[in-house]
């Protein structure tokens, strides 16, 4: 294996995938964790200066007349005024702040887990399978989970100063081990 590759391995439920990577690669997964931070912080931004953001419509319209598979889900979420108030709030402010962790590279696996759980979201949501169940939607989801299982944040972010803070002597990391599925 010559400098310039890394190797990957990794397995699970008894099946094993492994390969190299060429480490023009950092570069990539940059670029994937601020494609996505920009997408995110511009899409929410724009709903939060306009105000004008309502989900009811659409969790009572739009999804039950899309044939997903989710529709009566959607359909009871939008008949609950507390929810849909809720969901007012969350999906501007989580786009803006899922935006920002992933630009900034902080706390940058828990961004993109909200990222990915957002995405499936508004794959069940956005449901046409006319074209195949693979869409926009279910594509950025799994970006935002190799986002996660890179680590991303640790590429020029914040995260790899995090993760490092000394606490009493130790890592952030190593104090608390739990750290880990946040950041990285």
């Amino acid at each position: 294996m010559s400098s310039q590759e890394v190797r990957l391995e990794s397995t699970v439920a008894g099946f094993t995938a492994s390969g190299r990577l060429h480490t023009l690669s950092v570069w990539f997964i940059l670029a994937l964790r601020l494609m996505m931070g920009i997408a995110f912080f511009q899409s929410g931004f724009s709903k939060v200066l306009s105000g004008e953001f309502s989900a009811a419509g659409y969790l009572t319209g739009a999804v039950p007349n899309s044939g997903s598979p989710a529709a009566d889900l959607f359909l009871a979420m939008g008949q609950s005024d507390a929810f849909v108030a809720f969901v007012n709030v969350a999906v501007p402010w989580g786009e803006v702040l899922i935006g920002l962790g992933l630009i900034f590279g902080a706390l940058t696996r828990l961004a993109a887990f909200w990222g990915a759980f957002m995405m499936l979201m508004f794959y069940l949501g956005n449901w046409d399978i006319s074209h195949g169940y693979i869409n926009g939607d279910f594509a950025y989801m799994l970006t935002f989970l190799a986002v996660a299982a890179f680590g991303a944040g640790r590429i020029l972010g914040l995260d790899a100063y995090i993760e490092n803070y000394d606490v009493g002597g130790e890592t952030l990391v190593e104090r608390y081990p739990w750290m880990r599925y946040i950041l990285g």
